[in-house]
């Protein structure tokens, strides 16, 4: 019998569809190591930045089975995902299960022949590219654990940095400095609506546009006082290429524009048609398509569209680090017009096929039309209207959608009289530079050459979680504590957050996987100079203040000026003259009543007096000492409510309650910080067969499900299909 490993259990059940009774496939569901929380104890800096690895929590039970599996199996074979991170993935399964000479195979495609062609080349685990991700989690872990502490100490506790999050806030905070500094200036559009002797209407605009309500006004009145007639018509042929198929970075910006997805949920779905078999890979830079599956596009493009519509090409990456070897995001079988299990499946596998077909297929023609018109003899800035139709449609029949509108325009001639309808002047500012939105980031990243495919998602995702900006609609905007943060690193750490120090960095880790670079030398000759950096950075003055705030919003208490400062939940204002005076008030202007003894000490840490705060949701009691104690006085009646009887399997001391966070209610052990044991729903009382995790409510379709993600539980409605 041979075992064959791979992440997930829905890749997995594909993968078994496609081989005989003597394979047994198995998922580790995900990773089964990481490296511990704990900085101090997570890499031995002086042995050489060895990586402690632990396994991960509630990983023992998917690992004693892995290992008795393999004890029964002739040979193992470990199929996890073709890059650096199913790399790792494949040589911690062979660490931790004690694997002797496990075979490893790859494939850009879960079909049957991609399979059957990996089987019969296997070959040994990729010591280099797994020394590549180690890297990249080392340094990452080393990176943000020692600049974070820093920033807790010096802006506010909790806040965090990353070695890619933070250059791109940088990036946010730098178009947001622009857009603060930006000065409209007032300008007109002058516009013409006329009509040609048969009685066709259409819409010149003025090729200038004045800088003053004067000049304006003097266009206006000749325009309106003049007999009109054509200058001039120009008309040209223009070709509209075919871009190429999607890489990881351009389908998560066309699935943003086209289809409103964030990057995150892109690639979520994207791994839901890849392990379903419906398309390859989805973490690639290379825009490269093998030969079968060209000539298997070009076949569907001229079977759906005729000969004429063929035009094959091949598309190289403009990446210095990408990976030919790897594939473009394409239909396995592009003569499958729709895939997928529900309706958002089915919209990005279809513009997936649309763009990978698109790719194959022979130019747009389009024919382009400008209209020059004015009034005769009169010295004012020539009006135009541009026009354009397509003439044979090309690549544009596979992606309908890429098209645009017609602007048919009447057919005229120079010296052509023109009949004026009416003028029209609107007065307009200049506007600031558009904030990025999900997509613009993605595709700065890229450009900058910050992150990676497998990290742009990510990326965003964490800067929404710590709370550095808000999405609004696609926009993404950073809120007051991004600012702050971002506005610590730049002044102190500029280096580190730089473009040029990112990308170069992301180029060594690159070199790491190509055998050019040594792991240790890599990271010894960035960590030396780095901690001396932030060790240097120990003794600048702590910030207490974001500036003054304004005149209008005296000081409730003493009448004196006030000043903003950052808590937890955002800006606030605070009296200048703090901690003498203890005057506060939200950012809207309106008053916090200043924290107040209740007369009782705490019983937690004894030393400390409970005291009456202000909060998010409203009012509560609360130790002095805090963030170094962190009880809470709770109303009696709401710590009965928020009771669920349930105890916590983790510490066997504590029991499972009720709390509200940052993203609304979640049930935690109320031995809390001693015991972290967390879950997002109530939970049932029941115990997961699978992983030992608790049970939780589900939804009305899976009304109990398992509290951990990695677990096939905690999606057991895709166990029985």
């Amino acid at each position: 019998m041979k075992l064959v490993i791979v992440e997930s259990p829905s890749k997995a059940k594909t993968i078994e569809k496609y081989l005989g009774g003597d394979f047994t496939v198995r998922a580790s569901v995900g990773h089964i190591r990481d490296l511990p929380k704990s900085n101090k104890d997570a890499v031995d800096v002086e042995a050489g930045f060895v990586p402690r690895y632990q396994i991960v929590k509630e990983k023992q039970k998917v690992i004693d089975e892995l290992h008795r599996e393999a004890e029964k199996a002739d040979e193992v074979i470990l199929a996890t995902d073709p890059d650096r991170e199913g790399e790792a993935i494949a040589w911690h399964l062979s660490e931790t299960i004690g694997l002797k000479s496990p075979k490893r195979i790859v494939f850009n495609e879960i079909t049957e022949s991609a399979v059957q062609h990996a089987l019969q080349n296997p070959r040994a685990i990729d010591d280099e590219l797994v020394k590549a991700q180690e890297a990249r989690r080392v340094l990452d872990r080393l990176f943000g654990y020692d600049l974070s502490g820093l920033i807790w100490k010096k802006v506010r506790y909790g806040l965090s940095a990353g070695r890619v999050q933070s250059p791109a806030l940088r990036i946010l905070m730098e178009r947001e400095r622009e857009i603060r500094a930006f000065v409209p200036e007032k300008f007109w559009v002058l516009s013409a609506d006329v009509k040609t002797k048969k009685g066709e209407q259409f819409t010149v605009i003025c090729a200038e546009e004045p800088k003053t309500a004067e000049e304006a006004e003097r266009v206006l009145k000749a325009a309106e006082g003049g007999k009109w007639s054509v200058i001039d018509v120009e008309e040209s042929e223009a070709s509209r290429t075919p871009r190429a198929p999607f890489t990881t970075s351009t389908l998560q910006q066309a699935a943003s524009t086209r289809l409103g997805y964030s990057p995150s949920r892109t690639m979520r779905i994207a791994q839901k048609l890849y392990e379903a078999g419906f398309i390859t890979y989805m973490r690639t830079d290379s825009p490269n398509l093998a030969k079968e599956a060209q000539a298997a596009l070009i076949a569907t493009a001229r079977k759906e569209f005729g000969e004429q519509y063929v035009a094959p090409r091949v598309f190289k990456t403009k990446s210095k680090s990408a990976q030919e070897a790897h594939e473009a995001v394409r239909p396995t079988n592009p003569g499958k017009r729709s895939a997928g299990a529900n309706d958002e499946q089915k919209k990005l596998y279809e513009l997936i096929r649309a763009r990978a077909l698109a790719s194959q297929m022979a130019d747009a023609k389009m024919l382009r039309t400008k209209i020059i018109a004015n009034v005769e003899g009169s010295p004012i800035p020539d009006f135009a209207a541009n026009g354009s139709r397509v003439i044979f449609d090309g690549w544009l029949a596979a992606d309908p959608a890429a098209r645009g509108e017609d602007v048919e325009l009447p057919k005229v001639a120079a010296k052509d009289p023109l009949t004026l309808m009416a003028a029209h002047s609107e007065e307009k500012e200049t506007q600031p530079p558009a904030r990025y939105s999900e997509a613009g980031l993605v595709k700065e990243l890229e450009k900058r050459g910050i992150g990676r495919p497998s990290t742009y998602a990510s990326i965003i995702k964490t800067l929404e979680d710590r709370g550095y900006v808000e999405k609004q609609g696609r926009t993404l905007i950073p809120t007051h504590t991004g600012d702050v943060v971002s506005s610590f690193l730049e002044d102190h750490f500029k280096e580190y957050i730089s473009d040029t120090f990112t990308a170069e960095m992301e180029d060594e880790l690159d070199q790491i996987a190509e055998g050019k670079r040594e792991y240790e030398k890599t990271l010894r000759d960035f960590y030396a100079p780095f901690t001396k950096a932030v060790k240097s950075k120990n003794k600048i003055e702590k910030l207490t203040n974001m500036g003054d705030a304004p005149p209008e919003f005296p000081c409730p208490i003493c009448k004196g000026p006030m000043v903003y400062k950052l808590s937890r939940t955002g800006r606030f204002m605070s009296c200048a003259r703090f901690p003498e005076c203890l005057g506060a008030r939200k950012e809207d202007g309106s008053e916090i009543a200043p924290p107040k003894e209740i007369g009782e000490n705490c019983p937690q840490c004894k030393d400390g007096k409970l005291i009456e705060r202000e909060g998010r949701f409203g009012r509560f009691i609360a130790c002095s000492n805090y963030p170094k104690c962190k009880f809470v006085k709770q109303d009696p009646a709401e710590a009965e409510r928020a009771k669920t009887g349930v105890p916590c399997p983790v510490c066997k001391k504590g029991e499972m309650v009720e709390r509200r966070g940052r993203f609304g209610p979640f049930f935690s052990c109320s031995n809390y910080p001693e015991c972290r044991n967390a879950i997002k729903a109530r939970p049932t009382g029941k115990i997961c067969e699978m992983c030992g995790s608790l049970m939780m409510a589900g939804t009305k379709t899976i009304p109990e499900r398992c509290s951990n993600k990695t677990c096939p539980m905690h999606n057991p409605h895709k166990l029985t299909k």
